[in-house]
């Protein structure tokens, strides 16, 4: 987990009761040691307000009327109703709550796509198709961006992968 006021990984995880409510406040060794130093109900104020998921109560009436027009058109759950919740109604809350939920897995997870290990049993193919997925992903967008060089090179990539595995089935 990040921590709350710089890139660093949070080593101190602190929770205090502010008005009855409990903060959650993520710190790496340099910040915990200002905070604790300067430990004030401000500080801790200050601190709650950049938290994973922000309380309703710190929100103004127009943020909260925007946050209950974001509905999955699937489960019809709201961005609200998630924050209260804590979890997610389906699949597509993913795509329909994308912008609001990136900042939120990039602090807890560092990243906001899959970049660790992938399971001992599952197939290589599934790997491969992965790959070949994100290949055309960062395709398009070069295309977009007009980096034609670079879509060039991922097109050599993806006809190289894909060859290989037309090859590998064939046998």
């Amino acid at each position: 987990m990040k921590c709350h006021r710089c890139p660093k990984v949070a080593t101190l995880h602190i929770t205090e009761l502010l008005k009855g409510e409990a903060h959650e406040i993520h710190l790496c060794e340099d910040c915990a040691q200002g905070y604790l130093q300067n430990s004030s109900g401000d500080e801790a104020a200050q601190a709650s307000g950049t938290g994973l998921i922000k309380s309703a109560a710190g929100l103004g009436e127009a943020e909260l009327e925007a946050l209950e027009k974001l509905v999955c058109p699937t489960c019809k759950m709201t961005f609200r109703e998630f924050r209260s919740q804590g979890r997610l109604g389906c699949a597509h809350c993913y795509s329909a709550f994308r912008e609001e939920l990136l900042p939120l897995l990039e602090n807890i997870h560092g990243e906001v796509h899959h970049c660790g290990k992938f399971p001992k049993r599952a197939p290589d193919d599934s790997q491969k198709r992965y790959q070949l997925i994100k290949l055309r992903n960062d395709l398009r967008l070069a295309v977009a961006e007009e980096s034609y060089e670079e879509a060039a090179r991922l097109r050599d990539q993806i006809q190289d992968m894909e060859s290989r595995s037309s090859h590998e089935t064939s046998e």
